[in-house]
């Protein structure tokens, strides 16, 4: 089948590089110049696992990427719209995806055969067939349903994980407008074999995607507050209430042979400083806005929001029990993209963390496998330093804190940590470690005999140092 895609994000370029993968013909469409050159070139502007290799394997083949919008729509068959939706306060920012419905739409005018637009950015209820839908009709001239058919297929991707995912779906949401546009859309992923397919309409198929990502993020949240509870009941450690909790066999069901299954959403229910990226705080937010236009309160996600935006402040508080004043301590920071697999740092807890230390003059080193530049583009160099090595970026601390869970950490910091004397204070924000590996730990939802210090102020994450 031959597929358009417009936008070369981190939806649009996995989504358009796996289905060339699968053997559709694939045209990305970006208005980048400069970004189309270098993934014709099979460079990845952005980090992902496995996308070098499926651009190397696919690029110039069966896989395209052009600024020739006009070009991509007349020469295929499906086009998918995937821009960024960004929440700016109070909604989300429709502003791409409906320039990318006007475009199409002007293009499509001179097309005489069928075509289908599938939006696959993330979008509130409502927005496909009430925003989208009469955009196309108006630039086109042609009506919905009769010359063209639309349809939303949200995506559930996990970033560092988002080439597995794609290739691997345990589930495909198809919403469409009529049978003719579902029936393109089986068609496109038809080569996925052996997977749960969820046929409704545009609203129910937005709805789905909302609330499949303010699940996963309320577990994250139940969990920290549970952990802020236990860093303040004596002697009770989240860790090891969370493994009790997690026994239960309706969370990890027991086969006949005693082996336990432990599903993949488990990791959700685990306490640490709060989550990130372009996903959750967005898309939950949405909700919530979503949820005012309709009248309706969302309290649960509302307090999701408001613990999450707290649990960076846990992590400093930690640090505070031991140094009031951090004029000029140095603190080595071990992680700032969002989560481990990436070098997004959007909404990372990073961030207000290191805003903080600086502002209140701690000589900070900080390292990440793969998001120093992005750390550069948010606090520059002054006052911090961006070690090449994780060696060199401990060396000299009187702090190390952990923000990002990468595999990298957990291989080599405790034997990092072995060869310093004295020890630093070790402060763990994923609870990736064993208390009992270092000799002054610090962990979220960990109760220490140590008087806790009040949670301190900090400065918003928005706010430029």
């Amino acid at each position: 089948m031959k597929i358009s895609v417009i936008g070369t994000g981190y939806v649009g370029l996995v989504s358009g590089v796996c289905m060339a993968e699968k053997g559709h013909s694939v045209t990305c469409v970006d208005v980048d110049e400069e970004k189309v050159k270098k993934i014709n070139n099979a460079i990845s502007p952005i980090h992902e696992r496995g996308l070098d290799e499926l651009l190397k394997k696919n690029v110039n083949k069966t896989f395209t990427v052009t600024t020739n919008l006009r070009e991509a729509v007349m020469n295929t068959d499906l086009s998918i719209i995937a821009v960024g939706t960004p929440f700016n306060c109070d909604r989300i920012d429709l502003s791409s995806v409906k320039q990318a419905a006007r475009e199409f739409g002007k293009v499509f005018k001179s097309k005489d055969s069928y075509h289908a637009i599938i939006v696959k950015s993330t979008v509130v209820p409502g927005t496909t067939d009430d925003v989208i839908l009469p955009i196309i009709e108006k630039t086109s001239e042609k009506k919905a349903g009769v010359d063209f058919g639309i349809g939303m297929n949200p995506e559930f991707l996990r970033e560092g994980e988002a080439i597995s995912d794609f290739m691997n779906p345990d589930r495909i949401v198809l919403g469409a407008i009529d049978e003719q546009t579902l029936a393109v859309m089986e068609k496109a992923y038809e080569v996925f074999k052996g997977v749960d397919i969820v046929k409704t309409n545009n609203r129910t198929a937005e709805m789905i995607k909302y609330t499949a990502n303010s699940l996963l993020a309320t577990m994250i949240s139940f969990s920290n507050e549970i952990g802020n509870l236990c860093a303040n009941v004596n002697n009770v450690d989240v860790t090891e209430v969370m493994q009790g909790v997690l026994k239960d066999r309706r969370l990890s069901p027991l086969l006949p042979n005693g082996e336990r299954i432990k599903p993949g959403f488990i990791s959700y229910l685990a306490a640490g400083c709060g989550f990130g990226g372009s996903c959750f705080p967005k898309d939950v937010k949405a909700l919530i806005a979503y949820g005012k236009e309709k009248k309706q309160d969302m309290k649960l996600l509302e307090s999701v929001i408001n613990i999450n935006d707290n649990q960076p402040k846990q992590v400093l508080a930690l640090l505070e029990k031991h140094y009031e004043d951090l004029s000029d301590l140095p603190v080595a920071i071990l992680g700032l993209a969002f989560k481990p697999g990436t070098n997004d740092m959007r909404e990372s807890p990073a961030i207000p963390v290191i805003k903080h230390l600086l502002n209140n003059g701690a000589r900070v080193k900080a390292y990440d496998p793969v998001a120093q530049q992005e750390a550069q583009k948010i606090f520059g160099n002054k006052n911090i330093e961006y070690p090449a090595a994780l060696a060199e970026c401990v060396e000299g601390a009187k702090v190390v804190i952990v923000l990002t869970a990468w595999d990298e950490f957990k291989e080599k910091v405790p034997q990092l940590m072995e060869n310093i004397d004295p020890q630093p204070l070790f402060i763990d924000g994923r609870r990736m470690f064993s208390k009992h590996e270092f000799e002054k730990y610090e962990g979220i939802g960990l109760h220490q005999c140590a008087k806790r210090k009040k949670v301190p102020s900090m400065v918003p994450v928005s706010q430029k140092i």
